[in-house]
Formats: C-alpha cells, structure tokens, sequence
C-alpha cells in the first residue's frame, strides 16, 4: 500500500477513502500491530515490552505519555544518537510543533514514509469538494502558502515546520500537474523565505489571474487576513506592476523575480485600472467577492482559536463566500478531512481516516476534565483508553496517538467531540486546546506561561509601592495583527518608610515588554519575525473592576463559593464591562528577544 499512496487521485481516492472507513478496526488493528512489529526492538518499546510485539501488552504496559516524557529521547537523537531509540525506520526529520508551553519548540521525529500519508490526505481534499462544487476544474486556486526558515539539530537533521516540510518535498514539487490543482502562485513564491516578498509575488500572481480564481485561501484565517492587511498597504505598488509589466525592484529574491518574469509578461493597463478602482473603495467589505468574481469559497482553517477570524473574513467577503475548512492535522501527525466541507463553521467536524497513525482515545467530561484516574507511577490510566470505533456520539475525549515514527501513547493535547459517523470511522469536531487561553497565530500561550509572565512582569511595580490585585486577559483581533491584552487592577500601598512614586507610563510600558520576554518562543517568533501578532498590551481598570466582573458572572449562574476570575475572557458582556473601566492603555515598546 505505502508505494501506491501517491497515486491515489480523484475518484480512486475517495474508493480508498470509503475502503479504510468501513473497515475502520481492521484498518486500526493492522496499523498497530505494523507499528509494534517495526518498532519492538526500539530503546523505548523494550523498555515496556521487553521486545514483545503483542498488542495486549502494549496497551496495558506502554505508558500514556505527554512531549516532556519523549523529549529526552528526541532530544538524544537530534544531539546524534540512532533513530533506534524510538524508531525502526530512520528519522529524516524533526517537525516543530507550532504551540508549546515554554522554551524551545517542540520536535516531533518524522520517517521518509509519513510524507506519503500527507500526500494521501491532501489528494483526497479535492475529490471531496469537487462532489458538492463542480467545475473547479475550469479555472486556479490562489491559495497563499508560505515557508518558514528551517534550522537543524546539533547532529544536523533537518528542523522544520511540518509545512516547509511538505512545500520543500518532492512530493509538492513534483506533483502531478492537474486542472483541479492550478495554483496561480509560483512555487518559487511559496518557497521564498522571506515572507514579505513570498507575500507580494503571491498577492500579484493572484491578482494577474482573477478572473479566473475559483477559490481562495490559505492554511490558517490568520495568514488570509494578513494578506489582505498587506494588499490594503501595497494594491498601488501591486497596479503599478501589473499596468507597467515590471516587478517592483522592492522585490530581490533571483526565483521570485525569474518566475514572476512570465507571469508579468507584458503591460495590462486595463487590468490594473479594474483592480485599483475597486481597491480604492473607501470601505474594504465584500472586497474579496470583488477582486476574485468567480471565487466559489473560501478554504482555511478556522475551528478552535482561528474561529475568532470568522466575522472578520464574512466582512472581506461580503458574506457570499462559503467558509471551508478541509482537514485536521498537527506536527505529529495527519489526522482526517471534513466530509462535509460546505457546512456551517460552527459544524465542522473531521474523519479520522484509521490509517494516519493508531488512535486511542482519553474520555471527558463535558469541560475536558478527565474522568479516569491516573497511575502516578507510570502514568498509565487505571482504566482503559478507548479506541476508534469505541467511542461514543457526543462525547467528550483527548485524542491520543500512536506513529510510525515513534511517538507511542502520545496525548496530541486537543479535546475532541464525537458528532457521527462516516462508515465506521468516527467523527470529531474540535473543541480547543487543552489549558491553552491566549492564541493569536501558532502562538498557544497556557494559563501557566500567562501566569509566570505576569509574575515577572508585576515586580516592576514594587519600587513604586504599586500592587498588582488581579488580571485578565483576551486575544483581541479586531484589528490587525491581533494582539494581547491584558487587564490589570493596581493598588497603590501606602508606607511611611519610603514615600511612593506615582507611576508613569514607561513603567506599564516596561511591564507590557517584561510580559512579552517570558512568553514562550512561538510567542516570541511570531511577535519579532513573523509579526503576525501586535505588541502586547495592558489597560488599566478602575479600583472594583473585577468585583463587578464576579458580580456579572455570579448574575449569570456562577458561584461565588466556587468563582475564580477567569484568565482569559470570552464573554462580549464581560468584555464590555472591563473595557468601561479602563483608565488607560500602554503598549509594549519594542519586540521581544528572539533568537532563531
């Protein structure tokens, strides 16, 4: 099956599609039994297993582990130690996860083969959507992707995002050329790592070719409304391009000028006069129905932190755009598709296709608290994992995975509810993150990193007899970048052995930066490198703010024997109560440190 992966197109994917679902624990029992049988003699399985390949043993002697249990192990094969210690097959790569907790980011070991398992995935996206949207053949797809700039480990493994990983394969690069897979953008924009030139060539490719756009997007909403924030800034540079047949010499990149060389062949005046008339609306809503006429949807991620970006895409969009989001998939591996890609947003819900990996899963309850005990010891549940086709509809479970690379029992960190079935696969709406609160782009900031940061942050106001008595926080992405926000009430201590300061704003404006040094790397980078998220700010609230926020929860059904202010606020109301309060505002002052 591994060498055929790649030629799964069309209407033979989607037979493969149906073949696996409805033999879903077959599918399943297959897989384990392959990863086991591979990886038995590993470092990490004889430790538990002793070289068994049974498949009862693994599930009742393998632990149920998270990234700090495998990382010593990640870590001494990325330093130069053999892929054997977690892995039959050699790793070729580490992945980088996008959100982490703290540090450095996580590195998720990857084999040559699960490329493959990608590529299935991506090639089963079109036949979906071309059974609900005909003719999507006829025309491109302006789909702006981009890379990051990769590093390597010590012992010289590539270390990447999954995304440059899959863009920089063979597998993208020397794809078959199909009319369902037209891409007005250049791969060597996309591979461009300079994200503002990759951006520009992208944006003008597409622009060159809108009257034959039938569809638009990106991986995540955040990168498409960065997109249009950048086209607001540069459309007069973009029509001056296009009305002349010559690149901005802004743009120095050899591949990106080589290849847009043929795109802009020759001067079209009268397509630079439509664009700039239509960008020269003082209102942007409906624009991207304007610029792209035969656009038929809008395909992006847009389920947990990313569904803050829908009101704002319906905007651009004038509301005639569908909003598709077509699959589910993380650094440590690729999990399913959205059957039903025309759905409402809200609805979204992902196959889990039995053959990306073993799935088990951890159940909950309805606020993801776990509702099975842990072995401390060996941090094993005292009852059993439920597999794939065991679960249960409507119920609430964190999915748990087992990969041919070598992550075994690995908990992926994201709550799931089952909302159906398609043959006897499950399928899973993404509820959130698990302790995750703060999100803008990849960044994913928990209640611990938030909580350490303003610790730090807080002993700024000692000298100034300044208290912090309590804090929220929220994502606010009415603008873009989004940024954080945080709200903070201060109390001014009185004492007679040194009289205070008042403080000023360069002391809230040191604070919003002390804050931001603490935040954790993903944060960091995307503040400082990839500036998809703002500078961080505090706004200060009335003495009694959050009293009337306890108030206003407790009026809504909470208890006050058991309310805790909440450190990161959802609620419009609650929100319209803080923002009444605020006294004043302070922003950080520059970009956090970021080292690559």
């Amino acid at each position: 099956m591994e060498g055929k992966r790649l030629e799964y197109r069309g209407e033979e994917a989607l037979k493969e599609l149906e073949k696996f679902t409805a033999k879903a624990d077959e599918v399943q029992e297959n897989i384990l039994k392959e990863i086991i049988a591979r990886n038995c003699e590993t470092e990490y399985l004889k430790k538990y297993m002793g070289g068994s390949k049974d498949v009862l043993e693994f599930k009742q002697s393998v632990p149920v582990i998270t990234y700090k249990d495998i990382h010593p192990y990640i870590q001494r094969i990325a330093n130069g130690e053999d892929s054997s210690l977690i892995s039959g097959h050699p790793i070729t790569e580490m992945l980088c996860s996008s959100g982490t907790s703290g540090g450095e980011p996580k590195m998720m070991p990857s084999i040559a083969e699960d490329l493959n398992r990608r590529t299935f995935l991506y090639n089963l996206i079109m036949p979906i959507m071309n059974q609900y949207i005909p003719g999507l053949d006829e025309g491109k797809a302006m789909f702006l992707y981009f890379v990051k700039a990769e590093m390597s480990t010590p012992c010289g493994l590539p270390a990447r995002a999954v995304l440059t990983s899959y863009y920089k394969s063979k597998n993208f690069r020397c794809r078959v050329r199909d009319a369902f897979n037209d891409f007005t953008s250049p791969d060597q924009a996309i591979l461009c790592t300079d994200s503002n030139q990759s951006m520009y060539c992208q944006l003008l490719a597409g622009l060159v070719h809108r009257h034959q756009v039938l569809r638009l997007g990106a991986v995540f909403a955040s990168a498409l409304l960065r997109a249009i924030s950048f086209l607001e800034r540069h459309w007069v540079h973009l029509c001056n391009d296009i009305r002349t047949g010559h690149l901005d010499s802004s743009i120095t990149d050899p591949e990106c000028r080589s290849s847009m060389s043929t795109i802009l062949s020759s001067p079209n005046p009268h397509l630079a006069d439509e664009i700039e008339e239509i960008c020269s609306h003082p209102s942007w809503k409906g624009m991207l129905s304007q610029l792209w006429p035969r656009a038929k949807y809008i395909e992006a991620v847009i389920t947990g932190s990313m569904a803050q970006y829908i009101p704002s895409l319906e905007y651009y969009s004038g509301g005639k755009l569908p909003l598709v989001c077509t699959m589910y998939a993380s650094s440590e591996c690729y999990f399913g598709v959205n059957m039903k890609p025309l759905c409402d947003p809200a609805d979204v819900a992902f196959t889990l296709l039995p053959n990306m990996c073993y799935f088990e899963f951890i159940p909950l309850g309805e606020n993801g608290t776990l509702l099975m005990d842990m072995d401390e010891e060996k941090g094993v549940p005292k009852e059993k994992l439920v597999d794939l086709v065991h679960v249960r509809l409507g119920c609430y479970y964190e999915l748990v995975v087992t990969t041919f690379a070598g992550l075994n029992r690995y908990r992926i960190g994201d709550v799931l509810q089952v909302t159906g079935f398609h043959n006897r696969a499950p399928q899973f709406r993404f509820i959130c993150r698990r302790n995750v609160v703060l999100s803008i782009d990849n960044d994913k900031t928990n209640e611990e990193d938030l909580h350490r940061s303003i610790t730090m942050a807080k002993k700024l106001l000692e000298p100034y007899n300044a208290l912090l008595v309590e804090y929220t926080s929220y994502a606010d992405t009415s603008s873009l970048p989004g940024h954080y926000v945080l709200y903070w009430e201060i109390t001014h201590c009185i004492s007679t052995d040194s009289p205070s300061t008042p403080l000023d704003s360069k002391v809230l404006e040191e604070c919003c930066i002390a804050v931001e040094e603490e935040l954790d790397y993903i944060y960091r980078r995307c503040r400082t490198h990839d500036k998809s998220v703002g500078p961080l700010e505090i706004r200060l609230v009335q003495p009694g703010t959050f009293e009337d926020l306890m108030d206003l929860f407790i009026s809504q059904g909470g208890s006050i024997n058991q309310y805790k202010t909440p450190r990161c606020i959802k609620s419009s109301n609650a929100l319209k109560l803080l923002n009444s309060n605020v006294e004043a505002s302070f922003f950080s002052p520059r970009d956090p440190r970021w080292i690559p």
